[in-house]
């Protein structure tokens, strides 16, 4: 499944209506939970019955289309599944994300009806009640190498610096590239973003620390500014522009570090970390929530199966304390950055850790030695 994001263009009633729909999912999606807590619905085949009933019982709710209301309601119960999920996981007993009311819905996604791609693909006119009418779009992609069949869902997203129209295709994205019969380790800090097996480091961007001054500022004319009135709503835009300039900017720079390190090597071995068990250190939150090594996996993972590479992710467990030429355990604070072996190894210590996560990664899966290079090249 492929999405392909574009920016909208139209008229100020025109955004007004989509604001509408947004708050008209947002109201499905809220309806959808309380009818689960009230015990009134305990399958999704319940609460899709339950949109058309709304939409008979609120004049509003009647405009958005009837898939659109039956999205929103599928959101609600994708939040109730993996809240049981999670309870099968967790403790007995214990709410592990209980699915919440939602106060701020920034979009409205349509399944196959309520909307028409023009015949160049450049324009998208939504036809339902809400008055949405035809928005043009701008963006990199082509619309038109995919038949309008593969098109599963289109969403209109609200986003700081406008409203944006996401298809989601059905589609396989592949693409080859000459083999390398390399393999790569990856460890991950703080101080370098990363340091392979090989020695090369990449530096750490820093976005968030880069533009730290100039959100503070913006946060600042927010807060000095009268809750409810116009000028606190545009200092928040320019707030939400600073935030989005900053996510766009990691998320960029994953994109482009993971491609070029996925199409550089056969064999890619990484840390699995548990990032969100991370963050709980408040002294380095910030920097580890800045440093995205999240994203930055995700992306790895993408590009391995649009490539046809592999990717392996091995338990990070003491990669910094042990050697890697003879395996001994060298316990080192934080501080020492530095690796010396009794057995005359010395090295950077992210260094060490890279090639034990790649040795890690060779020796897993009944995989021994160069033997996994061998299964790739063949």
């Amino acid at each position: 499944m492929l999405v392909l994001e574009f920016k909208a263009y139209g008229k100020t009633e025109q955004f007004k209506a989509v604001d509408e729909a947004i708050r008209i999912c947002q109201f499905i999606r809220n309806k959808s939970i309380r009818l689960w807590m009230d015990g009134e619905a305990k399958s999704w085949v319940e609460l899709s019955r339950h949109c058309a009933i709304w939409a008979k019982e609120f004049d509003f709710a009647n405009k958005l289309g009837a898939m659109a209301r039956q999205a929103s309601a599928e959101r609600a119960w994708t939040a109730i599944s993996r809240f049981y999920d999670n309870c099968k996981k967790g403790v007995e007993g214990k709410k592990v994300g209980f699915p919440q009311f939602q106060k701020d819905c920034r979009s409205v996604e349509y399944k196959t009806n309520s909307w028409k791609l023009s015949e160049d693909r450049k324009s998208i006119t939504f036809t339902d009640k809400c008055g949405i009418g035809n928005l043009k779009l701008k963006g990199t992609r082509d619309l038109g190498h995919y038949d309008p069949s593969q098109i599963k869902r289109v969403r209109l997203i609200k986003r700081a610096d406008g409203h944006y129209v996401q298809f989601c295709v059905s589609a396989d994205r592949n693409e080859s590239v000459a083999m390398t019969g390399k393999a790569i380790g990856l460890d991950v800090g703080l101080k370098e973003f990363y340091t392979d097996s090989n020695g090369e480091m990449i530096p750490n961007p820093q976005f968030l620390r880069k533009g730290e001054v100039r959100l503070k500022r913006a946060q600042r004319l927010v807060s000095r500014k009268e809750k409810g009135g116009s000028n606190r709503r545009k200092a928040r835009q320019v707030l939400g522009k600073r935030h989005l300039k900053i996510s766009r900017q990691r998320k960029d720079h994953a994109i482009k570090l993971a491609r070029c390190v996925i199409t550089s090597n056969d064999v890619v071995v990484y840390e699995d970390l548990k990032v969100s068990n991370m963050v709980k250190n408040h002294c380095l939150a910030k920097s580890i929530s800045d440093a995205s090594w999240y994203q930055f996996r995700v992306f790895l993972e993408y590009f391995g199966k649009v490539f046809g590479r592999i990717t392996i992710a091995v338990n990070p467990a003491y990669t910094s304390q042990e050697c890697s030429e003879c395996g001994a355990i060298v316990k080192k604070s934080l501080s020492t950055r530095t690796h010396v072996c009794q057995c005359g190894c010395e090295m950077d210590r992210d260094h060490n850790a890279a090639i034990n996560i790649l040795n890690r990664g060779i020796s897993t899966t009944g995989h021994v030695g160069t033997s996994l290079l061998d299964n790739v090249n063949a």
